[in-house]
């Protein structure tokens, strides 16, 4: 069973994803919705590493980007490590539009947590607890060790 449950759990997340996505009125594409998420984790990022990270190329997420820029949800700044470069960042109309997508995404699958017994919403709010730890291990694991001088 362990060796599936990393497969299995993928699936059903993203088939709850989808189901959100589908029953919520969503004022962007899925795309750039996903994009925007990403540079709110991120923090501030080069298009060449956020096309990294989507699995695109340079000019698809040059695509991407502008449209969430002139959208006014995300700026470019210049890198201060590389004047050439510019950085992306995601702006409070951007944080606002975000917050609003969870929020109705959310409320898409409420009616189907509400018919849970109290023990399976019990349990789910365990599992996101758990999912959430998951998250935060991957998170340190991949952030950039710094050594003391």
């Amino acid at each position: 069973m362990t060796r599936t449950l990393g497969a299995d759990l993928l699936a059903v997340v993203a088939r709850l994803n989808r189901l959100a996505s589908q029953r919520a009125r969503i004022p962007l594409p899925f795309a750039q919705g996903r994009l925007l998420s990403t540079i709110e984790d991120q923090g501030a990022a080069r298009i060449s590493d956020l096309a990294a990270l989507d699995h695109c190329s340079q000019p698809t997420m040059t695509m991407q980007v502008r449209r969430l820029e002139d959208a006014g949800l995300v700026s470019r700044t210049v890198d201060p490590d590389d004047a050439r470069a510019v950085l992306i960042r995601i702006t409070p109309k951007g944080v606002d539009m975000l917050r609003q997508v969870r929020i109705d995404r959310g409320l898409a699958i409420e009616p189907y947590l509400e018919r849970l017994s109290d023990a399976d919403r019990k349990t789910l709010e365990d599992a996101v607890r758990v999912m959430r730890t998951i998250l935060q291990d991957a998170s340190e694991a991949a952030a950039p060790k710094t050594t003391a001088k």
